[in-house]
């Protein structure tokens, strides 16, 4: 049976962590995602787990991955400059194949920036978290409710497939707070891990968690065979919101607080008889191509919002082929885009589409 209760963004991840089973957490304080470390660090004794405060981001992170060795659930968390300090851990991770929790609650940059909310790590989630050949699992909550939901299904889908998830928000998402349904904790019995470092009592062959290949062929067949791991994701994994898209000329396409405000000015553009939807991706990577490829044979135009230059715009363009015209919408620096201006967007991409 859930339990309803109000939470803040970054106290709802960390709460549905430890219902998923998390008892590892290793962490460094840092605007806007703070809540989530000092949460852990209430609620962890209290149910025999472990919080550690590393004494920086580098060690957090490898933290995480000597925890993951051992089979068990662990995460961090941070805000975009202490990811892109986590970025060798990561991609560590993915060489060894271990599964894990990194929670990227974003803010401005580059740079220190500011502590206002951003979604200009989008390239760092899904193109750039770290050396090598490898992706992240990246999802995407637009609400408190799926902050909750997602962090139950990162570690599931991490556990599953042996690949390290991100769950990327926004401080927007982690400072609000809204009603949400907790589900039930985890059965102690979590899925068998019989690849993790945990000792063989004379039982079977030891087990060795590595990334390290002196051996170019050995390394290739790795790579190789961890591809065609994500080539299975790819097809099982990408998920996506329609809102009012049937019949859609304008397809708006957002993700996280984007997505919620984006929602507003469709109905707005809605009702000066403009045929506006919303395609929300909330797998990043894998990111919905399908979706968009559908979309894109019946709309005449699509509009990306983002809190970004513009990086998400890459991939619905990939998405779409080039088939239609795709124009970016947005506000950077912390900066959020109003209602108002996404209606415009939304206006002109009607009135310039043929």
């Amino acid at each position: 049976m859930s339990e309803k209760v109000l939470m803040k963004g970054n106290e709802a991840i960390a709460e549905a962590a430890i219902r998923a089973g998390c008892r590892h957490f290793f962490g460094y304080p840092i605007t806007p995602q703070t809540e989530v470390a000092a949460y852990m660090a209430r609620r962890m004794p209290k149910v025999d787990g472990l919080y550690l405060q590393a004494e920086s981001e580098i060690a957090a992170i490898n933290m995480v991955l000597g925890a993951s060795a051992a089979g068990v659930r662990a995460m961090t968390s941070s805000s975009s400059p202490g990811i892109a300090l986590k970025s060798e851990g990561l991609s560590y991770l993915a060489g060894c194949d271990l599964p894990a929790l990194v929670v990227n609650v974003q803010r401005g940059g580059p740079g220190l920036g500011g502590i206002q909310p951003s979604q200009s790590d989008y390239f760092q989630a899904t193109r750039g978290a770290g050396h090598g050949d490898f992706h992240l699992l990246v999802l995407a909550p637009n609400s408190i409710q799926e902050m909750v939901d997602l962090t139950y299904l990162a570690f599931e889908l991490a556990d599953r497939y042996r690949v390290t998830a991100m769950l990327l928000a926004d401080g927007i998402l982690g400072q609000m707070m809204e009603p949400v349904s907790l589900p039930d904790p985890a059965a102690a019995d979590l899925p068998p891990k019989d690849w993790a470092v945990t000792g063989t009592g004379g039982k079977r062959l030891h087990n060795i968690v590595n990334s390290l290949y002196l051996k170019p062929e050995d390394l290739e067949a790795t790579n190789l065979a961890r591809y065609e791991k994500y080539a299975v994701i790819q097809r099982r994994e990408a998920r996506h919101e329609a809102f009012l898209l049937d019949d859609a000329d304008i397809v708006v396409a957002a993700y996280g607080a984007s997505a919620r405000i984006a929602k507003n000015a469709i109905l707005a553009a809605r009702a000066e008889g403009i045929r506006a939807g919303l395609l929300r991706p909330v797998t990043l990577w894998p990111f919905p191509k399908a979706a968009f490829a559908q979309a894109a044979k019946t709309a005449r135009a699509f509009v990306t919002v983002e809190m970004s230059m513009g990086q998400m715009i890459e991939d619905v363009e990939l998405s779409v082929r080039c088939a239609k015209p795709v124009t970016l919408c947005s506000r950077v620096g912390g900066m959020v885009p109003a209602p108002e201006q996404i209606l415009e967007s939304i206006r002109q991409a009607a009135g310039g589409a043929k």
